[in-house]
């Protein structure tokens, strides 16, 4: 009960991280997207994106978004360029054990390019 109490949390805290960032979307004068703004820490950018499906089937490749982390409240790797960016296939460590599993949250949010410096 106790590990579905921290995923109801942790998931809690994801969407309002996507709810925050979704207003400055909306409020941005520059950019393409109308989902979450997303920080690429390999590159020092912000990408603007839109969400496709807010929920794959836990089978493939993911990479990870950290939700209240960077600037914008949602930082990755890798992004557009990158050899490690997956395509804006995402997975949020929903359980915080470091790894992929079911009790994780998979979705796809392509990163729209060009990256920019600020929000």
């Amino acid at each position: 009960m106790k590990a579905s109490k921290t995923i109801g949390v942790i998931i809690m805290v994801a969407l309002g991280t996507f709810v925050a960032t979704n207003a400055v979307a909306k409020d941005r004068t520059t950019g393409r997207g109308k989902g979450p703004v997303v920080y690429v820490e390999s590159q020092g950018l912000f990408f603007d994106s839109i969400v496709v499906t807010d929920h794959l089937p836990f089978a493939g490749n993911f990479q990870e978004l950290k939700p209240g982390e960077g600037p914008s409240g949602l930082a990755t790797e890798f992004g557009p360029g990158d050899v490690g960016y997956l395509g804006g296939r995402w997975w949020v460590d929903g359980n915080m054990n470091g790894y992929m599993d079911d009790e994780d949250v998979y979705f796809l949010c392509p990163l729209l390019g060009p990256g920019r410096g600020s929000l």
